[in-house]
């Protein structure tokens, strides 16, 4: 029988109770740390093993997390134990459960209401009693029967691990691992799963990928927008569409502006001037402006258009507009050298050179072409157009299981990049926040940011300051509209503390980095922090799950993949590579052409 004392399985009694965190002394007779029951050996003592407390019916499970001698003990208070050889077992209770033995049921609740006390015997568990405790953990939730996604295996058992798939996404999640740890590989076997959760899922997706990795891992199941086409492509790949107009006039603003300039409020106004006016043509609230004006009017209203249309514009709203009018407005209206009225200085010129100069550079970078081509109303992008690429169906019915949008943004500049997920994130918020009830209930979306400290970074680096803005409003509003995030990096210290704490589950792989293990033990519970002292010794695809997500805090084995369902993350070989002679000029020239020619 399960859940029953068993003398042969005890290793100690309880010798301390600080809240959470308990004291065991083990026996004497543990030479040497293992128990035989029933033709099994138990290890005693492994970090992150579970071990129980008998309280009448209630059973309580504690994580192991150190394993020390009373003289250690002793000698940090600063006293001194000769002889004393005895072993101390540090652990942290998770919970408690109740044994039914009539439906072979575990009752397992993530609270505590009785806790040990002083002299209490402590038990190891068998095989059985752990897959009793994870599969009854997983099933018996306070919000009922959750739909459950298998991601890998409880180190020690073959008992399945699955994580709350509602808690995962819909109150964000964050993937942490060291470079080698099995980061991208985890990611991927993630969202293999959801692919995979059953028949007629059609889960939305969307991936910023900055290294041009995951397409390989996903063929057939994915659609890869790429932000321009000189690299290699395949048959999969996009070239996405996301025109200059549809970012918000701070977008725009910091985009023109560019992170070298003084972004001082002349210039903000200069452009929020322009872009009122080239947006106001389109909306058909003014008519537009053919000679440099002399008074002090912008310009004429439509018909059936009143002064308060003008003052009442947002300007905020995606709206097309041309570049034309925009450049028009800054050069021949807000640039005018002289006027009757109000002089423009040399200084104020000088800025709407500034402007205009570093507008033309943009337009003139074919990497750019995705983002600056100038709107024409009958061939450019519509609004609806530019986020169904993103969450809506494309193509055919054959492509109805392409669930997963990944926006390729490798070898973008970093200013580039960041502007690129700002405008995806708030796009799909302020789309999502415009749906009703029911709309959202249906259409849940998951955001994936690989490398997230590159989009939302622990400082305010300037052109990463509009993604950080979107990314921050997600993290603390989303989850009410469905729009899930998961993070992932390899290092969690670089990423925004305001959005990292604002998930409630996470995957932690091995990190080698002491300042990075610190920043993670801040996010998780008091409870649990004993498991990050297993971070630098994990072994690759090993990870600690904690948070609202699973089951138990434990120790896992994300699930293996095939290699073509693997992202291509590997690291170059560098012994193989050198047994190749040089290349040659004409292997040289061939990647020189897809560098400098369009």
């Amino acid at each position: 029988m399960m859940f029953n004392v068993e003398k042969e399985l005890c290793i100690g009694r309880v010798i301390e109770v600080n809240g959470t965190n308990i004291k065991v002394e083990l026996n004497t007779d543990l030479a040497s740390l293992t128990k035989s029951f029933k033709g099994r050996v138990y290890s005693i003592g492994q970090m992150a093993s579970i071990i129980k407390i008998h309280f009448g019916r209630m059973v309580i499970f504690c994580n192991v997390s150190l394993l020390r001698m009373r003289s250690e003990i002793s000698l940090e208070n600063n006293t001194v134990a000769i002889g004393d050889d005895s072993r101390i077992l540090e652990a942290e209770i998770i919970g408690q459960g109740q044994w039914n033995n009539r439906d072979t049921k575990l009752d397992f609740n993530r609270g505590i209401s009785l806790y040990p006390l002083p002299q209490q015997s402590v038990y190891l568990m068998t095989d059985e009693e752990l897959n009793s405790l994870y599969s009854g953990a997983e099933l018996n939730r306070e919000s009922g029967v959750n739909p459950l996604l298998p991601i890998g295996t409880y180190v020690g058992t073959n008992q399945t691990c699955n994580a709350d798939i509602n808690k995962l996404f819909g109150n964000h999640c964050a993937i942490l691992g060291s470079t080698g740890s099995g980061k991208s590989g985890t990611v991927a076997s993630i969202l293999h799963s959801i692919l995979a959760y059953g028949d007629n899922v059609y889960p939305r997706i969307i991936m910023i990928d900055p290294h041009g990795e995951y397409g390989k891992a996903f063929t057939g199941k994915s659609h890869v927008f790429k932000a321009y086409s000189e690299f290699e492509a395949t048959e999969e790949d996009k070239v996405i569409q996301l025109p200059y107009w549809l970012m918000t006039s701070d977008e725009f603003r910091s985009f023109v502006i560019g992170k070298t300039e003084h972004e001082a409020t002349t210039q903000n106004n200069i452009v929020y001037e322009a872009i009122s006016y080239a947006r106001m043509i389109q909306a058909g609230i003014i008519k537009p402006l053919v000679s440099e004006p002399t008074g002090g009017m912008i310009a004429d209203l439509c018909e059936g258009k009143t002064e308060v249309d003008r003052l009442n514009f947002n300007r905020d709203l995606p709206i097309p507009f041309t570049l034309e009018d925009f450049t028009f407005h800054i050069d021949k209206v807000q640039g005018r050298k002289t006027d009757v009225i109000t002089p423009k200085s040399a200084t104020d010129r000088s800025s709407i050179e500034s402007i205009l100069k570093k507008l033309r550079v943009m337009r003139s970078n074919p990497l750019l072409n995705f983002l600056m081509a100038e709107y024409q109303k009958d061939t450019s992008v519509s609004v609806s157009t530019a986020i169904g690429q993103l969450i809506g169906k494309i193509g055919s019915d054959d492509d109805i299981n392409k669930n997963i949008r990944i926006v390729d943004i490798s070898g973008l500049p970093n200013e580039v990049a960041g502007l690129l997920t700002a405008m995806i994130s708030r796009l799909i918020f302020e789309y999502k926040i415009r749906q009703n009830r029911n709309q959202r209930e249906k259409d849940p979306v998951l955001l994936v940011f690989e490398e997230a400290h590159r989009y939302v970074p622990n400082t305010g680096e300037v052109q990463y300051k509009e993604a950080q803005n979107a990314i921050r409003r997600i993290a603390k509003e989303g989850r009410k509209y469905g729009i899930g995030l998961m993070l992932v990096s390899q290092r969690p210290s670089d990423v925004e503390k305001t959005v990292l704490s604002q998930c409630c589950s996470w995957i932690i792989l091995r990190l080698t980095n002491a300042s990075d293990q610190n920043y993670v033990s801040s996010f998780i519970p008091d409870n649990l922090v004993g498991l990050t002292k297993l971070l630098s010794s994990l072994t690759r695809r090993e990870a600690i799950f904690v948070g609202e997500a699973c089951a138990i805090p434990s120790r896992i084995m994300i699930n293996k993949l095939n290699a073509d369902q693997l992202p291509d993350s590997s690291d170059i070989d560098f012994a193989n590579g050198w047994t190749n002679e040089p290349l040659t000029n004409e292997e040289i020239n061939e990647v020189i052409e897809k560098w400098i020619v369009n």
